[in-house]
């Protein structure tokens, strides 16, 4: 009778197959954001998720980066493109310990996102809070809706 027992030959076939999904995660995630520069989007590892609202005033980005300082974070406009990058550093496990299962990211990290026109490009705030990423990005006065009155 055979016994199955894990052996280290086993974690690295885990591994592999860890290396190839994030592999393909990476391509789609890159291939999916055609504004991005070849450069910082080369070296990205994953994209975090975001959400991007509107309302009458204003666009806010919310970006999840668990386990980041705001130390860790890059925000930049470039040609009405508001580029966000990073990384999170891999936590090291101990020798005695290995991975049953892994999805968390590590390494660099890319988004990018177009913007209209009508931002107010020199009043975007930024805030980071609980692994939070909040991106205020307000609208010009002339973007915005106005009611006209019937006389």
């Amino acid at each position: 009778m055979t016994t199955l027992t894990r052996t280290r030959p086993r974690r690295r076939l885990l591994d592999l197959g860890s290396d190839v999904d994030r592999m393909f995660d990476s391509f789609f995630s890159r291939s999916r954001d055609v504004e991005g520069n070849g450069e910082e989007m080369a070296s990205a590892v994953w994209a975090p998720r975001m959400d991007l609202t509107e309302t009458e005033d204003a666009y806010r980005m919310q970006m999840d980066l668990p386990g980041l300082t705001k130390d860790d974070i890059h925000v930049r406009m470039d040609n009405h493109r508001l580029l966000v990058s990073g990384e999170r550093s891999e936590e090291s496990t101990q020798e005695d310990e290995d991975y049953v299962h892994s999805e968390r990211h590590f390494g660099s990290f890319y988004r990018s996102v177009r913007l209209p026109m009508t931002v107010e490009e020199d009043q975007i705030a930024a805030s980071f809070k609980n692994g939070v990423l909040v991106i205020d990005l307000p609208k010009s006065e002339k973007s915005k809706p106005k009611r006209i009155e019937i006389s």
